[in-house]
C-alpha cells in the first residue's frame, strides 16, 4: 500500500483526437481538475428536522490545462483543435501511482488564453458520455 503521495509523477494523460486515435499528451498537460460526483434527490418529509436523500446517477467531468503545442501528431493543439467541428466521443486515460481512470467523454470547449506575461495555454473541459460510472482501477 503506497499511502500518502504528492501529485507529482502522472505517467499518462491521453485523449483521443477527432479521428479516434488515443494521443499521449502528458508532456503538454500542466493541470488536471477532475470531478466524480453523484446526484441526489431530496426526500425529506415534513416530519423531519434534518435532510433525507437518495443517491442517483453518477457523473464525471474534467478540465485539462495545457501548454500550447501545435507539433504534428500527439500535441495539445492537434488533439483539441476540432472541438467545435467534430461531434465524436473521445477516450480519456489518466494514470497516477498505478491508479487508472478511463472514461468516454465529449469535449465541450477548447479555450486558448494568452496571458499578460506572453504565455499561451489551452483549457479543454470534458463531460461523461458513456453512461458508465467513472471508476478508478489498478
Amino acid at each position: 500500500m503506497a499511502g500518502k503521495e504528492s501529485g507529482l509523477g502522472w505517467s499518462v494523460a491521453s485523449r483521443d483526437d477527432s479521428a479516434g486515435s488515443l494521443r499521449a499528451i502528458v508532456n503538454d498537460v500542466t493541470n488536471v481538475d477532475l470531478s466524480i460526483t453523484r446526484n441526489t434527490q431530496d426526500t425529506t418529509g415534513m416530519d423531519k428536522s434534518a435532510a433525507e436523500r437518495l443517491l442517483l446517477l453518477g457523473d464525471y467531468s474534467s478540465a485539462w490545462t495545457m501548454v500550447y503545442n501545435d507539433a504534428a501528431g500527439a500535441s495539445s493543439y492537434q488533439v483539441h483543435k476540432t472541438v467545435s467541428t467534430s461531434n465524436v466521443v473521445r477516450s480519456e486515460d489518466l494514470r497516477v501511482s498505478g491508479q487508472i481512470l478511463l472514461n468516454e467523454v465529449v469535449l465541450t470547449d477548447m479555450v486558448m488564453s494568452r496571458a499578460a506575461d506572453g504565455s499561451l495555454i489551452i483549457t479543454a473541459p470534458a463531460v461523461l458520455q458513456s453512461g458508465t460510472d467513472p471508476t478508478w482501477t489498478t
